[in-house]
């Protein structure tokens, strides 16, 4: 039996077929739903007019509504956490809480249930440990998570200067004390944490300018290099968790237009 929101989606557009014509997967796939999977409620969502809200109560309607709208906190929770573990390890409290995550049978919440099982397997030590390998290393890590070494293969280069310049036009600061440059993978989803939730005054869509221009173009590859890292253990679910969550951020900026 189709559940509420899946019913008025297909409802506000004619039917089954067309909102599978206007999200762009197949009518069969569309027809054994029973409710939106979690990744696809962006497209719904933008394809129909039906709020993310009545489409998963189950995922949305906890949210603060008083600030920023319920979407972009959900946006902005993910963008942190992301934030917070590309930067630093996570200490006790933190693998604490990610052990309490859980999740629905879709991609992006079988992750996330693949993350909580993670942080309650590990030890601080453990993922302490880990991280050090992936991101540091004696030399350099596994990984090197700043777009300059992405796209140009070295440190303090132009996509560090284009990214400067963008933050610099949008009104953001550098944040003092801060040691590492900005294209840093983790300052970068912070400040789209910071962008999506209304903490920043910047202008409506400037967290498009950011993602368009300083993570589309090689996020993609940054967390599919910790998935498949040697070293990674913990972190392989946090690069699957970052990757998904990507393509969505991808698909709705493009249904945006």
């Amino acid at each position: 039996m189709l559940d509420r929101g899946l019913q008025e989606a297909i409802s506000a557009v004619g039917g089954v077929t067309e909102l599978a014509r206007r999200i762009g997967i197949s009518q069969p796939s569309v027809s054994n739903w029973t409710r939106v999977p979690a990744e696809r409620v962006v497209a719904v969502e933008a394809a129909t007019g039906v709020a993310r809200v009545a489409l998963r109560p189950d995922l949305y309607s906890d949210l603060d509504r008083t600030g920023s709208n319920d979407v972009d906190l959900v946006r902005a929770r993910a963008y942190a956490l992301l934030g917070s573990l590309l930067q630093r390890a996570p200490d006790a409290d933190l693998l604490s809480r990610l052990a309490q995550l859980g999740g629905d049978a879709s991609p992006l919440g079988l992750t996330l249930i693949e993350i909580a099982a993670a942080a309650h397997a590990a030890s601080v030590e453990d993922v302490e440990r880990e991280f050090f390998d992936l991101f540091i290393g004696i030399g350099r890590g596994e990984t090197v998570p700043y777009a300059s070494f992405y796209l140009t293969g070295f440190l303090h280069e132009r996509p560090l200067a284009r990214l400067r310049e963008d933050l610099s036009r949008l009104g953001i600061d550098r944040a003092d004390g801060v040691a590492e440059p900005e294209d840093h993978a983790g300052i970068v989803c912070e400040i789209m944490a910071r962008l999506t939730s209304g903490q920043l005054p910047a202008l409506a869509g400037s967290d498009r300018v950011i993602f368009d221009k300083h993570m589309a173009p090689w996020f993609g590859r940054l967390f599919a290099d910790i998935e498949t890292a040697v070293s990674a253990r913990f972190y392989r679910h946090v690069g699957t968790f970052g990757r998904l969550f990507l393509q969505i951020e991808s698909e709705a900026f493009a249904l945006a237009g």
